[in-house]
């Protein structure tokens, strides 16, 4: 059974808290301007660099912030599958790639779709479809279910219980078309390509200090000391046994002997 809200899951809490007070932030103080990126004029013109920084801190809308947050309040669960630790080393190594590929991938698409491609809308789509790639190939479907279209039986669509968050996540990549669409894959495909460990070893491999994420012992430590606490635990129940077993041989051995001698 799942835990409900946040429960072992520190570092979701964090990003989704994070998201929801820098969006409201920067929808209240008027600067949801300074957040998008636009390769005309935004680079070519103005040389504002800094964006490539700043263009995923943040939603510029209600819909998209609505939506990224549900769809990474599902996916907490993968932070409580591998651990805070690991989770927020995914996130850290992920992050240069997910800030610089899809304005790289969108310079080359703009000349070839007659300027269509031109705009990156402001969020961290990227990141969440990257963490929704792990999703998809490490939980695995526990119950499908099927919804009727007509009065024939076989006019069905089938549905999971994943599906509520592939839907989320769907209507997330189409909030802002085309440059949405444009973030959720390739968040998708650096989501995949480091659980396929394409890339530098290290990429897939470090980690951050235990202490970053409150991990006090490593993991040797832990089951060290689980090992000695089960050993602990296996003594005093076979001792138990021993005495229980003594206590039933020595009632036994007394009863016989009190017919003996006649003890009524």
């Amino acid at each position: 059974m799942l835990s409900s809200g946040f429960t072992a899951a520190p570092v979701s809490k964090y990003l989704f808290f994070s998201i929801i007070v820098s969006s409201i932030a920067v929808s209240i103080t008027d600067i949801k301007y300074l957040f998008h990126i636009q390769l005309v004029p935004h680079f070519s013109h103005y040389k504002q660099y800094w964006r490539l920084l700043l263009w995923q801190s943040c939603y510029n809308n209600s819909t998209e912030l609505l939506f990224g947050v549900m769809t990474l309040y599902h996916l907490r669960i993968i932070e409580r599958l591998w651990g805070s630790r690991k989770f927020a080393s995914f996130l850290l190594t992920t992050l240069p790639p997910v800030l610089l590929v899809p304005p790289f991938v969108l310079a080359i698409l703009r000349p070839l779709t007659f300027s269509t491609f031109n705009l990156l809308p402001a969020g961290p789509t990227p990141i969440i479809f990257a963490i929704l790639a792990q999703y998809h190939a490490t939980i695995p479907t526990v119950y499908q279910y099927r919804i009727l279209i007509s009065p024939s039986p076989t006019d069905a669509l089938t549905f999971s219980d994943k599906s509520l968050v592939y839907l989320l996540a769907a209507q997330l990549a189409l909030s802002s078309l085309p440059g949405s669409v444009l973030s959720a894959v390739v968040g998708w495909f650096i989501g995949t390509a480091w659980r396929g460990d394409v890339g530098p070893e290290i990429w897939t491999n470090w980690r951050i200090p235990s202490w970053v994420t409150g991990q006090k012992q490593e993991r040797g430590e832990n089951f060290e000391e689980l090992r000695r606490r089960l050993e602990g635990d296996g003594g005093a129940g076979s001792a138990v046994d021993g005495t229980e077993g003594e206590v039933r041989r020595r009632g036994f051995g007394t009863g016989i002997l009190d017919q003996f001698r006649g003890a009524s």
